[in-house]
């Protein structure tokens, strides 16, 4: 359990980086390396930005539980 929980962990930690990286950023960034600058003059990037945002939330959430659940089956 505890080797599941902590695959899960790294899992999540690496798409959370990844995530947070491909978020429009205020300057040039990694966001703009990966297109994010070209997709932002189409108009349809609010969209993107929105389901990047929910996926970013999800996985975040994702990321806690793991946390919370690695912590109480390790404190047994």
């Amino acid at each position: 359990m505890v080797l599941v929980l902590s695959i899960l962990l790294v899992v999540t930690s690496v798409l959370m980086i990844l995530l947070v990286l491909l978020h429009k950023g205020k300057g040039s960034g990694l966001s703009d390396l990966f297109g994010g600058g070209i997709s932002s003059s189409y108009g349809g990037s609010s969209v993107v930005e929105r389901n990047l945002d929910r996926i970013t939330i999800v996985v975040g959430g994702l990321w806690f539980a793991g946390v919370i659940a690695l912590s109480l089956v390790l404190k047994k």
